[in-house]
């Protein structure tokens, strides 16, 4: 399947991605997984606009491969300011500068690495997996760098500057 074969698919009410080529159909997010994103969504986006540090875009399709096709929606990203340019109908060409993962009751742990690789082998600088059954965030970067955060910790990651969150706020 191609990228544009994926935008024009009727809305069935479940959430797709490509990876090259292979259509993936995941159930849509439950209760918890939608509370903790939209939490994170907003600790991380009012302090990137507050900052002009660039853009927080929610679920939006990432067009990262041509050729096979790979297209990715993480559930939160950011693109530095430098980066942004402007914005486009379709799916945005090339990886944001972080994504986040939330990751819901259905999620394997497989799955979770193999995008995560995938992300950073991409392009992404930064991918965080969020675990609300754990309340942990593990960041994973594309330098080798790699740490899990507890809910006592204080989450950092350099990809966006400055942005300091106690691991428990994510999760309230």
């Amino acid at each position: 399947m191609t990228a544009e074969e994926l935008i024009r698919l009727p809305d069935d009410s479940m959430c797709h991605e490509l990876i090259k080529g292979e259509l993936l159909t995941m159930s849509p997010p439950g209760d918890l997984h939608g509370a903790v994103t939209m939490n994170l969504m907003l600790l991380l986006g009012n302090y990137i606009k507050a900052n002009n540090l660039g853009i927080t875009v929610p679920e939006i399709g990432f067009k990262l491969e041509t050729n096979p096709d790979t297209v990715l929606a993480p559930d939160t990203a950011f693109i530095a300011g430098d980066r942004v340019g402007a914005r486009v109908p379709g799916y945005r060409l090339g990886p944001p500068d972080l994504a986040v993962e939330v990751m819901s009751q259905w999620d394997t742990m497989p799955r979770v690495a193999r995008k995560t690789a995938l992300w950073l082998e991409l392009g992404a600088k930064s991918v965080w997996n969020v675990n609300p059954k754990k309340r942990t965030v593990e960041v994973n970067r594309a330098d080798g760098y790699k740490r899990l955060f507890h809910e006592t910790d204080e989450l950092v990651d350099d990809t966006v500057p400055g942005f300091r969150v106690k691991v428990s706020e994510i999760f309230e």
